[in-house]
């Protein structure tokens, strides 16, 4: 009790002087003390998140390598395997919204968390399926876990980073994907040659094993991570002023044009524009991704090696991407290099069809991967430039889930076409079908957050 009105009478004081440095323009000095604090986080907050999207990708596609000898123990068909896989994407669509809009309210330290250790722990989980029904429901259940990861993390950096900070965040944040499959794939690869240890077979301990740093990481989360600049222990009070006058600029430039509310997000076209986009591309990043195991394995080659040149087009795919992003970011006009990373991304894959070679088909499917990845880490900067607030929770949300039903789609229509025809030809053709419409999409749509964003600094 005798505490309480000094807490009170500070809130008060810092909400008023929030206020009035929040209404004023910035200084240059304020600019200049403003990108000294945004270096300083980007060091805090960057390198604990990469580290668990990370793991998360791992978790969501390491079945594809669980596949090489779990499809033979399960009698899985080609299709049963896509549709179980896909069904990740149904559960986390469904439950996307509903998740980053409690992220909103109760912080993203406590609700990264929980989504990390709960994923961590269905995965793990997923090792002891027994045929197509429980692996299924399986791949359900961590999706419905891992709901609003991505797009809680998207809405995390709009509360920390201003316009092109946050594109830089975004795609060094990205580069996660094909870190993931080069520490992922080598690693899948040797551990399916545990089989028999314990009694277990080799795609099981694979799931068992790396299931278990996304519960370590979800318990790192409660201790590592600050919901806002304000709640930052690591940063100054000036700091924490001048980033969120910087803030609330911007926030106040693009709410004044598209609206700060969820129903501005849900009415508002391009968003949905948007959605279709991420779905095209995340049709080519998990249908080649969850397939490019057996893909490779027709090579001819052996299960450690099939992971190593499996890493290869990821590794290629991250120099690609921090340079495709890095040009994107000086560049007055970010729209033609997110189309042309799909209509590379297209091009590559239908041609990979037409080799029979190992070495030139292993070639353009580096092509392949380099260009869906130049426009994941070139995209997520368009939606973040138009909203804000709710608007920015519930539309990134959305954004995200109507875009991974591209992942259920993926792999699902890749299984059931090599069912039917065979063969890898007629199913990554139709995948680079849908990366070009993607292209021509993003092309056609423009840039809906130009004009908008930081105002003028004095």
């Amino acid at each position: 009790m005798h505490i309480s009105q000094p807490i009170r009478a500070a809130s008060s004081t810092q909400a008023s002087r929030t206020h009035e440095t929040t209404s004023a323009p910035m200084s240059a000095a304020q600019y200049a003390a403003s990108e000294r604090t945004l270096e300083k986080a980007f060091r805090r907050i960057l390198p604990f998140i990469f580290a668990c999207y990370v793991i998360s990708y791992l978790d969501r596609t390491n079945v594809g390598f669980a596949a090489l000898t779990m499809n033979k123990d399960l009698g899985l068909t080609a299709q049963q395997f896509g549709l179980g896989a896909g069904l990740f994407f149904i559960g986390y669509f469904l439950f996307e919204i509903p998740s980053n809009l409690i992220m909103q309210k109760v912080g993203a330290r406590i609700w990264i968390a929980r989504i990390m250790i709960t994923w961590g722990l269905i995965s793990m989980a997923t090792a002891f399926v027994a045929g197509p029904k429980s692996f299924a429901a399986a791949r359900f259940m961590l999706g419905v876990a891992e709901a609003g990861f991505t797009p809680g993390i998207y809405l995390y950096f709009t509360q920390w980073f201003p316009g092109k900070w946050r594109a830089k965040v975004t795609a060094a944040f990205l580069v996660g994907i094909p870190v993931a499959n080069m520490i992922g794939s080598p690693v899948s690869g040797a551990l399916l040659q545990l089989g028999g240890v314990h009694g277990l077979r080799s795609w099981q301990w694979l799931l068992l094993i790396e299931g278990l740093p996304a519960i370590a990481l979800g318990i790192a989360c409660v201790f590592i991570l600050a919901d806002r600049p304000e709640k930052a222990r690591w940063l100054s009070r000036d700091e924490k002023d001048v980033l969120a006058h910087r803030l609330a600029i911007e926030q106040r430039s693009i709410a004044g044009k598209h609206g700060s509310s969820l129903r501005d997000a849900m009415t508002n076209w391009r968003v949905f524009v948007l959605a279709l986009v991420n779905f095209c591309g995340i049709v080519g990043s998990i249908g080649v991704g969850l397939w490019m195991p057996q893909i490779i394995k027709q090579f001819g080659v052996g299960h450690a090696m099939i992971g190593w040149l499996t890493a290869i087009p990821y590794a290629i795919g991250a120099v690609v991407m921090i340079a495709w992003a890095s040009l994107a970011n000086r560049s007055a006009h970010r729209i033609p290099y997110v189309a042309g990373a799909l209509f590379v991304a297209a091009v590559a894959l239908a041609i990979s069809t037409m080799l029979d070679a190992p070495i030139l088909k292993l070639i353009a499917l580096c092509f392949t991967v380099s260009g869906i990845l130049a426009f994941q880490a070139t995209y997520w900067a368009i939606p973040s430039g138009f909203l804000t607030g709710r608007a920015a929770a519930g539309g990134i949300a959305l954004i995200v889930s109507i875009g991974n039903l591209g992942g259920f789609v993926g792999p699902s229509m890749i299984g059931g076409i090599k069912d039917l025809t065979g063969g890898f030809t007629a199913p990554l053709l139709a995948v680079a079908a849908v990366l070009l419409i993607g292209g021509l999409t993003i092309a056609w749509l423009g840039d809906p957050g130009a004009g908008v964003g930081e105002e003028p600094h004095a």
